[in-house]
């Protein structure tokens, strides 16, 4: 069942977004070589906190941190600790805050210092992947036309698309109903998408393969083939005509 968010519950996911959005913007000026990944978790609790919010992934499912903070071909759900960043890493933050009990997911891939022109184009063909998706809602279509978008880019590009991961709704739980793949599936094709409606769309890519294992802390997610990753999400609001981003522009 999909749940359609009414007025308050839109205006409450609304200022949830935009203090998440915020976060990961004001993150450009932080991310740098020898600052280490709980240094950024701090620095996220800390943003998250003042804005009068709650940082959404720390205790869910009891999850240690504010941020999943994913390096290189770790491809979600990195635990933040003392590892420094270093030129030539790419590093995604995955977060979000709740307002008044409603969540915002969003991630961003960040590179640190100066890469070479394969991995740059790899982070700008993974958000391209995500507002392709986007380009494409609004109420009536089958949710499948997303997946299929979103995919599209990878298949043109050579990319993995991870099979075990995927986008999901969001409201007044951080992971409800349905399940969104980025790549073209059945199920997605029996989903009619209807105005109220908020979603998770997060293409996840990676240089090769699509294939992952689970690290021993039983949440970091990595590439088998040590390939790299990247990962950008906005949580969404279907309208009749398209859909608000209600973790950015």
């Amino acid at each position: 069942m999909i749940s359609i968010k009414n007025e308050q519950e839109i205006k409450y996911m609304r200022e949830a977004g935009i203090i998440a959005y915020d976060l990961l913007m004001s993150l450009k000026n932080i991310i740098k070589p020898g600052i280490t990944t709980k240094e950024i978790d701090e620095y996220c609790y800390k943003f998250i906190k003042k804005r009068k919010a709650k940082p959404a992934f720390l205790g869910y499912d009891g999850f240690p941190a504010t941020a999943c903070i994913s390096l290189n071909d770790m491809v979600v759900h990195g635990i933040p600790d003392n590892t420094k960043l270093k030129d030539g890493d790419i590093v995604t933050v995955d977060t979000g805050a709740i307002v008044n009990g409603y969540y915002s997911d969003t991630a961003y891939t960040y590179i640190v210092g100066h890469v070479d022109k394969k991995t740059e184009e790899f982070v700008n063909n993974t958000r391209k992947a995500l507002y392709k998706g986007l380009s494409v809602i609004k109420e009536g279509i089958k949710l499948n036309e997303v997946c299929k978008a979103i995919e599209s880019v990878a298949r043109e590009n050579g990319y993995g698309v991870f099979e075990v991961l995927t986008g999901h709704g969001v409201g007044s739980d951080m992971h409800e109903d349905p399940f969104i793949p980025n790549y073209a599936n059945h199920e997605s094709e029996g989903i009619i998408l209807k105005s109220g409606m908020t979603l998770a769309i997060e293409p996840m890519f990676s240089l090769g393969t699509k294939e992952v294992w689970l690290m021993p802390d039983e949440w970091g997610i990595v590439t088998r083939d040590g390939s790299l990753t990247a990962h950008f999400e906005h949580t969404i609001l279907v309208t009749k005509d398209g859909y608000e981003i209600l973790t950015g522009e």
